[in-house]
């Protein structure tokens, strides 16, 4: 068996019991805050299967919140995660779910700022040692990491689009290590994830942002 790097042998460093249920759980919930772009005044978190079976006792809802709040999973502060959410006016609220779930350890974050009418809905999952696929982002189906710099960007489905978007990053030097696209409709709103191999550098962002088809544009970065 093959590891991609150190991390997958001896795990994160963390604060709490379970690399999947508090690490991986920190790692889903910071995830989507850098995708809302900002902390959420309002967080709705839908956990199913064994993330809904043990999230309590795990810690698995302190390390989520921890993570909308930006904390690593190495932070002390995360056991008292709710406290300092409340604190900060942050209103949480947990739900068991049930149907189908991409993986057993699933949870769904519903985000919104009320000021600026802001909102993000993501489904997570926790798939072991800490590591962690982001599946869907408003809707649209994809395969996000973490592991490395990501430009999630929502564009109109224009022809050339990916092939304007690319030829930025080749402009800049900058590798594509997984693309994923996925769209609502033929010509309609679609969203294509990008992790790189290397940081972004902040001319790519401004030009990427200038494209007539780009909608919003957001870089997650969990190192």
């Amino acid at each position: 068996m093959r590891f991609k790097d150190v991390f997958s042998i001896i795990g994160p460093a963390m604060v709490g019991p379970s690399s999947s249920h508090t690490a991986g759980a920190a790692r889903i919930g910071r995830a989507a805050r850098q995708l809302l772009g900002e902390p959420p005044g309002q967080a709705l978190i839908t956990f199913y299967g064994s993330f809904a079976a043990t999230y309590a006792g795990h810690g698995t809802d302190r390390a989520i919140v921890g993570g909308l709040l930006d904390f690593a999973p190495d932070d002390p502060r995360l056991p008292d995660s709710l406290i300092i959410a409340g604190q900060q006016g942050i209103r949480i609220a947990f739900e068991q779910g049930k149907g189908l779930y991409p993986h057993p350890n699933t949870a769904k974050l519903a985000l919104s700022c009320p000021l600026n009418q802001k909102q993000l809905t993501a489904v997570g999952t926790s798939i072991g040692g800490g590591n962690i696929e982001i599946v869907e982002i408003n809707g649209f189906s994809v395969k996000m990491t973490g592991i490395y710099p990501t430009l999630v960007l929502r564009h109109y489905d224009w022809t050339g689009v990916i092939a304007d978007i690319t030829q930025l990053l080749r402009l800049t030097g900058t590798n594509i290590g997984y693309m994923s696209v996925d769209r609502k409709s033929r010509s309609g709103d679609a969203l294509t994830v990008l992790e790189l191999d290397g940081e972004v550098p902040p001319e790519l962002m401004e030009q990427l942002r200038r494209l007539p088809a780009v909608q919003t544009i957001q870089l997650v970065n969990l190192q």
